[in-house]
């Protein structure tokens, strides 16, 4: 595992400006404007532009260190598919889940045929790098049929009531995407859904499942990780 944090060379702010900025995009429904008027509020004075870049730089790098500190996936995956809209026009997002709730992978697709089940499974195997004992599914025939050709070893459980733990892990996209009024490029959402599906669950435990007690130590636990990750962790302070 790399410990390695993001190198910030070339950068007018330090990681301390940084990172809670990206931390505050990616956990609350902010637009850049909103973040770039919490930082004036602190005395921080940062162009939302400035806010735009450093999502767009850091996000997925952030996102990419803290998948490598989670633990290995389930053998029982959760795939299922949603429509979004971008630029106006319908796409398909694709997720799996692990029993856990852990997001797998994600990808955007134009359609939700056999191919494109066929084509998120293959990609699921070579990014996990292991089968999956028992693949969960609605009954979305495409499943089925991608199902028999890429693994047909694994158990396909296929029943609408079953897929729960799947459609959930949608719901914090859904409240994002509407905050954001939609995506306006295929690349623009891939690469925000890419850094979001690995940041936002880090940031978010859920709480439902927590005493207060212990919600609080979990986020003390996980902010003191993403000090770590991102490079902000032993900063020395200026003078």
């Amino acid at each position: 595992m790399s410990s390695a944090s993001p190198s910030y060379q070339g950068h007018r702010y330090p990681v301390e400006i940084i990172s809670p900025c990206v931390w505050l995009y990616f956990r609350f429904p902010l637009s850049y404007r909103e973040v770039e008027e919490l930082m004036l509020e602190r005395g921080v004075v940062v162009p939302h532009e400035t806010v735009r870049r450093w999502c767009a730089t850091f996000g997925q790098a952030y996102a990419g260190a803290l998948r490598r500190r989670q633990p290995r996936p389930g053998d029982k995956w959760h795939p299922d598919e949603v429509f979004i809209k971008i630029n106006g026009e319908l796409k398909y997002l694709w997720r799996a889940v692990d029993a856990n709730g852990t997001v797998l992978d994600i990808l955007v697709q134009n359609r939700r045929d056999t191919a494109a089940a066929r084509r998120f499974f293959r990609r699921l195997l070579k990014k996990i790098c292991s089968v999956p004992r028992v693949i969960v599914t609605d009954r979305l025939r495409s499943y089925g049929a991608a199902h028999r050709e890429v693994m047909p070893s694994v158990e396909h459980r296929c029943h609408q009531g079953l897929t729960d733990r799947a459609e959930n892990s949608h719901q914090p996209t859904r409240r994002r995407e509407r905050a954001m009024k939609g995506f306006r490029s295929v690349g623009g959402a891939r690469r925000f859904l890419a850094a979001f599906s690995g940041i936002s669950p880090h940031v978010r435990p859920r709480r439902h499942l927590l005493t207060a007690f212990h919600y609080r130590a979990e986020m003390t636990l996980r902010f003191v990780i993403w000090d770590q990750i991102t490079g902000a962790a032993g900063q020395p302070a200026e003078a």
